[in-house]
């Protein structure tokens, strides 16, 4: 990972713990979508945003993204390295295996 895709990255997750502790729970989610699209095939990124995805989960009790976020912290452990649903935003609402466009601002950062 280059130091302007980690930073990107780093930028998503630290918005949104401060999203998370000031319990803005539904834009912390949205960070948390970028994130997980810059991250997705590298593992322990991929991973760390289904796990904040999992925090949130169960601070709104949202069984269904707890659910969810459990399989996906597996999978993202499992196949990272192999394949990965590109422009997927990671949340349970969204099938795990769907490509899904990018926004346009992480566009350039993926091309990468």
């Amino acid at each position: 990972m280059n130091k302007k895709f980690k930073d990107a990255f780093n930028f998503e997750m630290n918005v949104a713990k401060e999203y998370y502790a000031t319990r803005h729970f539904a834009l912390c989610f949205k960070r948390l979508e970028r994130a997980h699209i810059l991250g997705q095939k590298y593992v322990i990124p991929h991973t760390l945003s289904h796990w904040w995805m999992l925090k949130v989960g169960l601070k709104t009790a949202n069984k269904r993204e707890v659910i969810g976020q459990c399989i996906r912290i597996v999978a993202s452990i499992l196949f990272s390295k192999l394949w990965v649903p590109i422009g997927n935003t990671g949340g349970s609402n969204v099938s795990a295996m769907k490509k899904m466009p990018i926004p346009d601002d992480l566009k350039a950062l993926l091309k990468d």
